[in-house]
């Protein structure tokens, strides 16, 4: 049995404690507040983001960082990204030197454009990069919760512990692929979060499947180009954190950031429909970060720019959709 503790109590942290727990595993969800960590302990169940999911019997939740990091052999990190450095701060003491930890958060800081795995980093400076890593894919928390098999992929800097960690998290239900591309992993599961905000602009204006396929293609050459420009390797936004991830977050309502965007376009503003989803939707502030991005690296977002200005400078879902069929006629493709 391998002890792994997550920070985190949202969805798709109690997710990954419910699924690497029924693996057999020791899981332990690390709560900020006790009172969080007793209603859940208390309950077995986290009504709130996961309902009508048990907690397996070796999954544990607590408010001591001693109970749920000490003696773990990996820590995984899934809290929003606007806390992620908070967070660091507040268990980097606790970590083990020998674990390996793994960030399931996906976003980017927008204060200065660093990808989570980098604040990580940062915050947890006497650690050696190579045992930070990231896991990323087409990870919709009820259908893993539900025990629908799903894939993803991990990257660590290192091989032969992306393979290590790899083996800890693969099951019948749950295969995952290994990568040294952390960079590639992690900008594909931050910035199609942007892609499928505008997706459902599309479905939202009933413009069909054209449409939509359209705009889902030329949002994966969009984030192919920015994250390239940020190190990437082009090759890995075709794998199951670029591509995999961004098909199932543009067609699926479990998605958090398509519910925000089918909001938008129904004519609600921002703060009501972020109201009602309860949840943090990345897109949000990862939206803000990737236009900063692409605008000091020189890279042309257009659908960036007009989810942006449909978020933060008043602009409808439909005018933004009509703005970007009017722009300057090019080449598919830029050699």
């Amino acid at each position: 049995m391998i002890k792994i503790g997550i920070i985190g109590t949202g969805a798709w942290a109690t997710t990954l404690g419910i699924l690497l727990a029924r693996t057999g595993n020791q899981t332990t969800l690390w709560s900020r507040t006790k009172a969080r960590a007793s209603e859940l302990s208390n309950a077995r169940v986290n009504k709130r983001s996961v309902p009508g999911v048990d907690f397996p019997d070796s999954m544990m939740v607590s408010n001591s960082l001693d109970e749920s990091l000490g003696n773990a052999e990996v820590i995984i990190v899934a809290v929003p990204s606007v806390t992620i450095r908070e967070n660091m701060r507040k268990i980097r003491n606790a970590i083990p030197s020998s674990a390996y930890v793994l960030c399931a958060t996906k976003g980017i800081e927008i204060a200065c454009g660093k990808r989570m795995s980098q604040v990580i980093t940062e915050e947890l400076n006497d650690f050696a990069s190579d045992q930070i890593g990231v896991l990323s894919g087409p990870n919709l928390a009820p259908e893993i919760a539900a025990g629908n098999v799903a894939t993803a992929t991990v990257a660590f800097p290192n091989e032969a512990i992306a393979e290590k960690v790899q083996a800890i998290l693969s099951s019948d239900l749950f295969r995952v692929y290994r990568s040294e591309d952390v960079t590639g992993v992690e900008l594909g599961g931050a910035l199609k979060n942007i892609i499928a905000i505008g997706a459902a602009f599309i479905d939202g204006a009933g413009l069909g499947s054209n449409a939509k396929a359209a705009y889902v293609t030329r949002g994966l050459h969009e984030i192919t180009r920015l994250g390239v420009a940020m190190g990437a390797k082009p090759d890995t936004f075709a794998g199951l954190s670029g591509m995999g991830d961004l098909l199932t977050t543009c067609y699926s309502n479990l998605s958090r950031n398509y519910r925000l965007g089918l909001g938008l376009a129904s004519g609600r503003d921002l703060s009501s429909v972020l109201k009602d989803l309860g949840q943090i939707a990345e897109g949000v502030p990862t939206t803000q970060a990737a236009v900063r991005l692409a605008q000091k690296l020189g890279v042309e977002m257009p659908i960036a720019d007009a989810t942006y200005a449909v978020l933060f400078e008043g602009a409808s879902p439909n005018d933004a959709i009509k703005d970007l069929m009017r722009r300057t006629l090019q080449p598919e493709v830029r050699y």
